[in-house]
């Protein structure tokens, strides 16, 4: 500060030097004389080195009197403990288990659609029904016939039962009334998937194929079915995570097309790494009471994979590395009332790293003071002063 307040005299100086000889150094060139310029300059000279010999005895002077000119300035940060939640960010898509195309399981004229698009439905609600081709008459007379083929085997078998008639009749008729039952049911299993009903509970959401089209069993697609309360997150996880990013880790998904962030939890984490990636899976629940979200809607994810609840935080561009690869700062220690402190070099041990700042392991207690601006121009026990903002 005094070498600016020396250097301002000195401009006026000679300012005012120059504002008083102005007008002699105009007479003399206007005279155009070598003789009567030569000795101006010659004056003008002395006075040059009169006055920065009176500048020298000033910052003589100076040097003697401020014992503090050569002490770098710096400041500083403290360090404190807090909660440090390192998160993990990934992307990844809504779906839901409860998303299906639906297709017939049996093949035949589609004689009716009960439902229509955006309609809500219960699980094994009829949805369509298929011509049967002839199934029910085949039925009708399958039971006439079991029921002639019961009523001869109970008479049998109370014959039986009075020891009179032979076993073989017993068993023959017993034999034909068990076939005519088991001719029935698959024939009414077959009538049961002409009725194409709801698997889940949940929304029509497209109705593809037309009242009266032919339709192929496990081929034809009949209409699309979705429940959006049952939606979760898939994503792949580096492996290096596997121990981390475990069932129960806080997540904070985004989706950024519906401008919405909502809290949840890790429900399923995968056991098995994908070779080709070096990934794996984790599924994450997604609330989704108002049915804003979804099925294959992008998500942004930061997945809680570490906490520390007594963290020291610093930021990255405080820290330098030696020849040997080691991490270090500066820290200011026997700090006196007017400010100045001695600089300590001290090597550490860092963790994981969010945004600008990064966990210290080691050899930094809490409440040190770091230095933050001018650690790069600082060296091991010098004296510096903190100043502040």
């Amino acid at each position: 500060m005094k070498h600016i307040i020396t250097l301002s005299f000195l401009a006026i100086l000679l300012a005012s030097c120059n504002g008083d000889k102005k007008n002699t150094v105009e007479k003399v060139l206007e005279k155009n004389n070598l003789e009567d310029i030569r000795t101006k300059r010659a004056a003008l000279v002395a006075d040059q080195d009169a006055i920065h010999s009176k500048i020298k005895l000033l910052d003589d002077r100076i040097k003697t009197l401020d014992t503090t000119q050569n002490i770098p300035l710096i400041t500083t940060i403290i360090a404190k403990e807090e909660i440090f939640n390192h998160v993990l960010e990934l992307q990844g898509n809504v779906t839901t288990k409860n998303l299906l195309t639906i297709t017939p399981e049996f093949s035949g004229i589609l004689t009716n659609v009960y439902v229509t698009e955006g309609q809500r439905v219960s699980k094994g609600q009829i949805l369509a029904k298929i011509d049967d081709g002839g199934l029910s008459q085949q039925l009708a007379q399958y039971k006439i016939q079991a029921n002639l083929a019961k009523t001869t085997f109970e008479r049998q078998e109370r014959l039986w039962n009075q020891k009179i008639g032979s076993e073989i009749q017993f068993l023959q008729a017993k034999s034909s009334y068990e076939a005519q039952q088991q001719a029935i049911n698959q024939i009414q299993q077959q009538l049961n998937k002409t009725t194409v009903r709801a698997p889940f509970s949940g929304t029509i959401d497209d109705v593809i194929t037309e009242k009266g089209s032919v339709v192929g069993a496990g081929q034809t697609p009949l209409m699309q079915i979705v429940n959006l309360s049952n939606m979760y997150i898939e994503t792949d996880v580096p492996e290096s995570y596997v121990a981390d990013v475990v069932k129960g880790k806080n997540v904070m998904v985004e989706f950024p097309v519906l401008g919405k962030t909502i809290d949840t939890k890790i429900r399923q984490a995968g056991d098995i790494i994908n070779p080709a990636n070096r990934t794996f899976k984790v599924e994450i629940d997604v609330p989704n009471k108002d049915k804003s979200i979804k099925p294959n809607l992008t998500a942004r994810l930061k997945i809680n994979d570490y906490t520390n609840t007594k963290a020291i935080l610093v930021p990255q561009s405080i820290i330098s590395e030696n020849a040997e690869g080691e991490q270090y700062v500066y820290v200011v220690k026997n700090k006196k009332d007017n400010d100045e402190g001695v600089v300590s070099k001290v090597i550490i041990k860092t963790g994981r790293t969010q945004g600008d700042v990064i966990e210290v392991l080691s050899n930094i207690e809490n409440g040190a003071e770091l230095i933050k601006e001018g650690a790069r121009s600082v060296k091991d026990g010098q004296t510096v002063k903190v100043i502040k903002y």
